[in-house]
């Protein structure tokens, strides 16, 4: 009898000898780099994130989480990329991290993007949604934006009800020692705000006698007008010297329409 089941015997030992082989081996392996197997369960994209409203200057967009597999429940962070209008070399927008973003001058002529993160305690993964459609400049015809963020219109686009502005005066010198030319720059805008280019402007002095007559000039595109002034051999060597500016829109009457004027002074001091 013990002849009969000696070879069992044997044959289950060496069954079992496998099986514990097995085991050590897969638990050296699988069970040894259980770092590796819980990456596994870190949140997983399965449908990319979603931007939605419209995409215009002062407009707020709302980014979705798009959708996840996961084996516990994760948070999302978001972080909002400002892209050119292919949807390519994103930028990050620093500070930008809810679920909404408003739509600023800076964005004109570029698109949008969010990046998801998902968070739980086994990883976290980011996913990028598709670009928005190109952020279209505001505004009347012909608006421009600058590269300081201020949007540039031409002088035709200013009808009444808006005015033309003369919001900024500079001279070169600031105060004039001699009768030699000096260079008098005038920034021109509308009421609406917005930079106005091919505005003309105009300057006088006051008392008239005191500088030559000028001539009047277009701004550029950043709505700055540069006139060069020579004062007259009349004009005193200690005075205030008062200059009366005028913009208009050609074709405009050039008093009336949306035309405006504004009086600036600067001082003469020569032989001090």
């Amino acid at each position: 009898m013990t002849r009969r089941f000696l070879p069992r015997l044997l044959a289950a030992a060496a069954t079992v000898t496998g099986l514990v082989a097995a085991v050590t081996l897969f638990a050296g392996s699988g069970f040894a780099s259980g770092s590796a197997a819980q990456a596994n369960y870190a949140p997983t994209s399965t449908g990319a994130p979603a931007i939605s409203g419209t995409t215009q200057v002062g407009q707020t967009l709302t980014a979705s989480t798009g959708s996840w597999s996961y084996q516990s429940t994760p948070t999302y962070t978001y972080q909002w990329l400002r892209c050119d209008s292919g949807g390519n070399n994103c930028t990050t927008l620093n500070g930008s991290t809810a679920t909404t973003y408003k739509v600023g001058n800076d964005d004109i002529t570029h698109t949008l993007r969010v990046v998801v993160t998902a968070h739980n305690a086994q990883g976290a993964t980011s996913a990028t949604s598709a670009q928005t459609g190109v952020v279209p400049n505001p505004g009347p015809a012909g608006a421009i934006k600058l590269p300081n963020g201020k949007i540039s219109i031409p002088a035709s686009s200013v009808q009444l009800p808006a005015r033309l502005v003369i919001d900024g005066v500079s001279y070169q010198p600031r105060v004039l020692h001699s009768r030699a030319p000096f260079v008098a720059r005038y920034h021109v805008s509308d009421t609406r705000g917005y930079v106005v280019r091919d505005a003309l402007v105009y300057a006088l002095g006051i008392p008239y006698t005191w500088v030559e007559q000028g001539v009047e000039v277009r701004t550029d595109q950043t709505g700055w007008a540069t006139i060069t002034i020579s004062p007259s051999a009349s004009i005193p060597s200690r005075a205030a010297l008062m200059m009366f500016i005028r913009a208009r829109v050609e074709g405009q009457p050039v008093l009336a329409g949306a035309s405006t004027r504004r009086l600036s002074q600067i001082y003469m001091r020569a032989g001090s």
